[in-house]
């Protein structure tokens, strides 16, 4: 079963990891979500346990694993205009 995570970023909203499929999914702060491709166990751990969540993502994940974006959240304040 997948975990999702939520925590104090600036970034990073929550991510969500399935370790059978070795996907990581990341919602950031702006709405827009990415699920990234064969992420391993360990990454994710060490993403859990890291203190800032943007500076390991931008170092440790970002570049090195293939993604697609997904279908971006709407912003509420924007559905009311």
């Amino acid at each position: 079963m997948a975990a999702l995570n939520r925590m104090p970023s600036s970034v990073i909203r929550h991510f969500d990891y399935d370790p059978a499929t070795r996907l990581l999914t990341v919602r950031f702060v702006t709405g827009r979500k990415y699920a990234y491709y064969n992420v391993p166990d360990d990454v994710v751990t060490a993403f859990r346990a890291a203190f800032s969540k943007g500076i390991f993502f931008n170092t440790h994940i970002r570049d090195a694993y293939a993604y697609d974006e997904l279908e971006a959240e709407r912003d509420a304040r924007s559905a009311r205009h």
